[in-house]
C-alpha cells in the first residue's frame, strides 16, 4: 500500500443501528432504551446521540442565536473574568486582600458588600483607588447600589468614565424572593430603580446596572428550566420597565447581565448557559434589536447547593466539576467558592479557589479553545431542549401575570419547593449519591458549625407599606443528613449498631459493608462479631455489646437455614433489642421475618434518612430514661 492510498483511506460509515446493537451486546441483552434516564428538567437522556437529534443548523461563535458564545473567538481574544469574591471585617482588611489577590491571578474587582460597607459607602473611593483603572468591577451592589454608584461618580473623573468597565448591578426581584416582602408600591420604587440606572448609562457607558440573578432560586432547589424561565420573565419585566420610562432599546440592552449558579449536573449546567443565550438573543429580537445587541454577558459561580460541611474536601472536586462547566458554558466573569466557605474560609482554600481558575486557564489552556462543547450531538440536542422547556415556563409565568405576580402569590415559590422535595427525596434513598454525607460518610469527622452569614441587609423601610411574600430558602441537599450526624454527635453515648454476622466471611461481608455504610451516613458506627454459627455465639455478642440494635448479615440461603431460628431464640431471651435485616426477601419471607421480631429491612430501596431518623430518635428516646433513672 502506497502513501497515496494511506491518504484515500476512511473509517467506515457506522449507523446508528450498529451502534445500538454494540451498545446491547455490552448490555447482554437488555435492551438500550433502559439506560435512558429523566432528568429534573423533564428531560430524557439517551444513551445515543446522532446528528438527527440536531434540529437546526447550528451557527458560529459570536453569530446566531450566540449558543457558541458571544465572541468569535471566544476566550482567545476575550477571557473570562477570575472574579473571586472578596470579603473581609474591615474595610482595611478587604482592600488588603483585594490587592494581594490581583498579585496572585485575580482579574476583576469583586467584592462582598459587608455591613461595614454598606453603612460607609465613602469607603469605597478610599479602596478602590488604584484598581478601578486597570479592572473591571464584578459587584451584586444588592440594596446599596445607588450610593455606590454615587461614590463611583466621586471617585472617577468625567473624562475616564466610559473606561468604566463590568458590572455594578442589582436585581430587586432576586432580593424580594429571599428577603419575604416587595413594596407596595412596586411601580414608584421600579421608577425610582430605572432613574438610577438611565442616569448610570449616561455616565458610566460600559458599566452593567441590571443583574438578572438566578442564584436564589437555584439555591431554593430550582430546575435548569426554571432557573432559564425566571430569567427570561425578569428580564423582559426589567427590559419593558426601562422601555416604559423612556430608555433607549439599545442602551437598555447594554445595561443587562445574566447570573447563574452551576450545579452538579455537569452536561446540562454547560447547555444551561448556552441555552440562556438563546432565549435571551429571542426576546431582544422579538423586542427589536438588532443581532449586534442580541447576546448578553454571564457571570457564574459555583453553586452553595451542591456543597457539604462534613468531608469538604470533596468540595473541591464539585468546584472544579462546576468551574469547569461554566467555563465550557462560555461566561464572562467566574468567582469558584472556597472548599469550607460554610464553616469559614481560610487564606488557603481561597487560594485554591483561585487557583482552580488558574488551572482552567493556564494549565489545560481553556482560552485557547474556542467553544470546544460546540457542535457536539449530546450538549446541542440538550441545549435545544432545555431552551424549548424554558421558554414553555417562561410563558407559564407570563399567563400568571409575570414574574412579579408570580412571586405574590406564591406561585413561583411553591413550583420551585416542588422540584426541591425530589431531589431531597432522591438524596434520602440514595439515588442522589452525596459523597462524604449519604455514600462514604468518614465517621471519625466531627462536623463543624456553619458560619452565619446575614442573608439580607435590607430591613423593612420606615412608614413604608409592604407585600409580605413568601421567601425563597436558601439550602443544601446535605442539611438533612448533617442534622441526623450532629444528632448522633450530641448523643451521650456514641450511636452503634451491632453486625450479627452469619457464616462466612464471603458469606456476611456483602451485606455488613453495605448497612455499615448505610448507618453511617447518619454517624451510627457498626460493630461486627466475629462469624456466627451457633444460637450460643449470637447470645455472646449480645451480651457484649451496649447497644441494643443489631442487623442480622448473611446470604439469602443462612437466612433460611438458620437466620430465621436464631432470631427467634434470641429475640425472646433479648425482647427489648431492635432486631433489622440486611437485605429485601419476597413478601411472604418479610411477614415471617416481623412475626419472628425483624423492625426493619435495610436494602438498596430503603429511604435511608427515614431509617435513621427513626432509628437515632429510638437511642435518644432510651438514653433519656437512663438519665432520669
Amino acid at each position: 500500500m502506497g502513501l497515496n492510498d494511506i491518504r484515500n483511506q476512511s473509517f467506515p460509515i457506522v449507523s446508528y443501528e450498529q451502534w445500538k446493537e454494540k451498545a446491547e451486546e455490552s448490555l447482554k441483552g437488555k435492551p438500550i432504551e433502559s439506560l435512558r434516564k429523566t432528568t429534573y428538567e423533564g428531560i430524557v437522556l439517551k444513551p445515543l446521540y446522532c446528528e438527527e437529534d440536531l434540529k437546526a443548523f447550528v451557527d458560529l461563535p459570536g453569530r446566531g442565536d450566540f449558543r457558541r458564545g458571544l465572541y468569535p473567538f471566544g476566550y482567545h481574544t476575550n477571557n473570562w473574568k477570575i472574579a473571586q469574591k472578596i470579603s473581609a471585617s474591615t474595610i482595611e482588611g478587604l482592600s488588603e486582600k483585594l490587592q494581594a489577590a490581583f498579585q496572585k491571578g485575580q482579574t476583576a474587582i469583586a467584592i462582598e458588600i459587608s455591613k461595614e460597607l454598606a453603612e460607609n459607602p465613602e469607603h469605597l473611593t478610599k479602596m478602590l483607588s488604584g484598581f478601578y483603572q486597570y479592572y473591571p468591577f464584578a459587584i451584586h451592589a444588592k440594596e446599596e447600589q445607588e450610593k455606590l454608584i454615587l461614590e463611583l461618580e466621586n471617585l472617577v473623573k468625567e473624562s475616564e468614565r466610559d473606561t468604566i468597565t463590568g458590572y455594578l448591578a442589582a436585581d430587586p426581584l432576586s432580593s424580594f424572593s429571599l428577603i419575604g416582602f416587595m413594596p407596595e408600591n412596586t411601580t414608584d420604587f421600579f421608577q425610582k430603580w430605572t432613574a438610577v440606572i438611565r442616569k448610570t448609562s449616561d455616565e458610566f457607558p460600559n458599566l452593567k446596572t441590571v443583574l438578572i440573578n438566578t442564584t436564589p432560586y437555584h439555591n431554593g432547589g430550582a430546575s435548569a428550566v426554571q432557573e432559564l424561565g425566571i430569567a427570561a420573565a425578569a428580564g423582559v419585566f426589567y427590559l419593558q420597565t426601562l422601555l416604559d420610562n423612556e430608555m433607549e432599546l439599545e442602551k437598555a440592552l447594554a445595561t443587562f447581565l445574566f447570573q447563574f449558579s452551576i450545579g452538579a449536573s455537569f452536561f446540562t449546567e454547560i447547555a444551561k448557559l448556552r441555552a440562556a443565550r438563546v432565549i435571551w438573543s429571542k426576546i431582544a429580537e422579538t423586542f427589536g434589536a438588532s443581532p449586534a445587541h442580541q447576546g448578553v454577558q454571564i457571570a457564574a459561580e459555583t453553586s452553595a447547593y451542591t456543597k457539604t460541611v462534613y468531608d469538604p474536601h470533596v468540595n473541591l472536586l464539585r468546584a472544579g466539576n462546576e468551574a469547569f462547566a461554566a467555563v465550557l458554558g462560555g461566561v464572562q466573569y467566574l468567582h469558584v467558592a472556597p472548599f469550607d466557605e460554610l464553616t469559614g474560609s481560610s487564606a488557603f482554600s481561597e487560594r485554591i479557589a483561585r487557583n482552580t481558575q488558574l488551572i482552567l486557564q493556564k494549565e489545560m489552556n481553556l482560552q485557547q479553545a474556542v467553544d470546544p462543547a460546540g457542535g457536539a450531538w449530546y450538549i446541542e440536542a440538550l441545549t435545544n431542549e432545555l431552551a424549548e422547556k424554558a421558554w414553555e415556563f417562561f410563558q407559564q409565568i407570563e399567563a400568571r401575570g409575570g414574574i412579579l405576580e408570580t412571586l405574590t402569590s406564591n406561585w413561583l415559590q411553591a413550583e420551585i419547593a416542588r422540584v426541591h422535595e425530589k431531589r431531597t427525596n432522591d438524596s434520602f434513598t440514595r439515588k442522589t449519591s452525596i459523597i462524604g454525607t449519604n455514600v462514604y460518610a468518614n465517621l471519625t469527622e466531627n462536623g463543624k458549625n456553619v458560619k452565619k452569614t446575614s442573608k439580607q441587609l435590607a430591613a423593612i423601610p420606615e412608614n413604608q407599606e409592604i407585600i409580605r411574600i413568601k421567601p425563597i430558602p436558601q439550602t443544601r441537599l446535605s442539611i438533612p443528613f448533617e442534622q441526623l450526624r450532629n444528632r448522633a454527635e450530641s448523643l451521650t453515648q456514641k450511636p452503634a449498631v451491632g453486625f450479627i454476622c452469619l457464616g462466612s466471611l464471603k458469606q456476611h461481608k456483602p451485606r455488613m459493608d453495605y448497612v455499615k455504610g448505610f448507618l453511617a451516613a447518619g454517624g451510627i458506627e457498626g460493630i461486627a462479631s466475629s462469624p456466627i454459627t451457633t444460637v450460643a455465639a449470637a447470645r455472646e455478642f449480645l451480651n457484649s455489646c451496649k447497644t441494643k440494635h443489631f442487623c442480622i448479615c448473611g446470604s439469602d440461603d443462612l437466612y433460611e437455614t438458620f437466620g430465621m431460628d436464631l432470631l427467634e431464640a434470641v429475640k425472646n431471651e433479648f425482647p427489648e433489642i431492635n432486631f433489622y435485616l440486611a437485605g429485601l426477601p419476597d413478601q411472604e419471607m418479610q411477614q415471617l421475618w416481623r412475626q419472628k421480631g425483624i423492625s426493619q429491612f435495610i436494602h438498596v430501596k430503603s429511604n435511608c434518612h427515614e431509617l435513621l431518623s427513626a432509628m437515632l430518635s429510638e437511642m435518644e428516646a432510651s438514653l433519656n430514661e437512663q438519665a432520669k433513672a
